[in-house]
């Protein structure tokens, strides 16, 4: 549990939120959104 105790993990997280705030600031969110919505459907079969 060393890991917990150092700071390098805030950095990790940081990271993977700005990430995640570039993807969804953009179109990308609803882009991607609608590629699983379909996907969804054609595997159930309704689409």
């Amino acid at each position: 549990m060393r890991f917990w105790k150092s700071n390098k993990w805030i950095w990790g997280m940081l990271a993977g939120i700005l990430f995640l705030a570039a993807g969804a600031g953009g179109d990308h969110f609803t882009l991607i959104w609608k590629k699983a919505v379909m996907i969804c459907m054609e595997c159930i079969g309704i689409g």
